[in-house]
């Protein structure tokens, strides 16, 4: 071991309890400030109307993109529940972040060794 081991910087996303169109409000919302393995053109679908439908997200929060500075925030249509996981650095980056775009209400919260979990509800600010 070099000791040399950087900040894990990619946060997992979960969405759920929420349309698609407020899903795709929420990543569209966090793909203006990082990097992601969801593009612009990834449109949340609905698989069943049965079951509730869970979108997920990767986004490497390394760097805040400078085009989200001075951002309108987004508008909901109602609540998302949102659950992020991560290395501690990244969570509390990712957490600052979504302050700046939405109301976060905590719901819980849980660390481990390495890693911290974040269950929040968003609203429109």
């Amino acid at each position: 071991m070099d000791g040399h081991r950087p900040h894990p910087e990619s946060v997992s996303v979960e969405i759920s309890g929420c349309s698609k169109q407020d899903a795709r409000i929420v990543f569209d919302a966090l793909c203006g400030c990082f990097d992601s393995d969801r593009c612009a053109e990834d449109v949340p679908e609905e698989f069943s109307q049965t079951r509730p439908t869970v979108w997920l997200g990767t986004f490497d929060v390394t760097e805040v993109h400078e085009a989200h500075e001075g951002a309108a925030p987004a508008r909901l249509s109602s609540s998302v529940i949102a659950d992020a996981q991560g290395g501690y650095w990244a969570i509390d980056r990712f957490r600052t972040t979504l302050h700046s775009l939405f109301s976060v209400h905590d719901l819980s919260t849980a660390s481990g060794d390495q890693e911290k979990e974040l269950h929040v509800r968003l609203e429109s600010t």
